[in-house]
């Protein structure tokens, strides 16, 4: 089974936020492939179903971003999946442009705290991920306000198309083409 892991914030006030570009990956996969995703476990809500002929279970953690490990070890524990190949985690990234898309099979936090904490619950930095551009901060923003804000009509435009090309990386993915998705995915995005 492949477990599939959308990062964001719980709560109506988070919803359509920049860090929330996990939860709404995880939305459009739900929809497109008309999986619930209301199961409570390892304080996640879950949900299984098949993409691409592959058992899958969507993931988004409830323990909000900077806690994200404590659900994503526990489904790891539980499932006893190897993070290497059976998980796949996908969260915002403010060093892409709104709507990017960057695939890796490993690397550092690059200072995301959802990650961050993760690495530290899984002990282990290889882990394949799907990175969300979400733009990068304004000068003299903070942080947190930035990416606890939304998003403006024609960035929403933007991220919408990112989602459904993230959703297309999922299906690559699971099927074990990840250097084929990040060959497509991976370029700068034309604006």
């Amino acid at each position: 089974m492949f477990v599939i892991v959308g990062l964001g914030n719980p709560t109506a006030q988070y919803e359509g936020t920049r860090h929330n570009a996990g939860f709404d990956v995880i939305d459009v996969l739900a929809e497109k492939y008309n999986i619930s995703v209301d199961a409570r476990k390892c304080r996640a809500f879950c949900g299984k179903g098949i993409i691409a002929g592959q058992k899958v279970l969507l993931v988004k953690p409830q323990t909000y971003m900077n806690l994200s490990g404590e659900s994503v070890g526990g489904i790891v524990n539980y499932y006893k999946i190897d993070p290497e190949s059976e998980l796949l985690v996908i969260y915002d990234d403010i060093s892409l442009d709104v709507g990017q898309l960057r695939i890796r099979k490993k690397g550092s936090a690059g200072g995301h705290n959802g990650i961050k904490n993760i690495i530290a619950h899984l002990g282990t930095t290889v882990f394949p991920r799907i990175k969300v551009g979400v733009g990068e901060k304004p000068k003299n923003y903070d942080l947190a306000d930035y990416v606890l804000g939304h998003f403006s009509k024609q960035e929403r435009e933007l991220m919408e198309e990112g989602y459904e090309h993230a959703s297309d990386a999922v299906e690559q993915i699971v099927q074990g083409e990840i250097e084929a998705a990040m060959n497509v995915f991976n370029k700068k995005v034309k604006a």
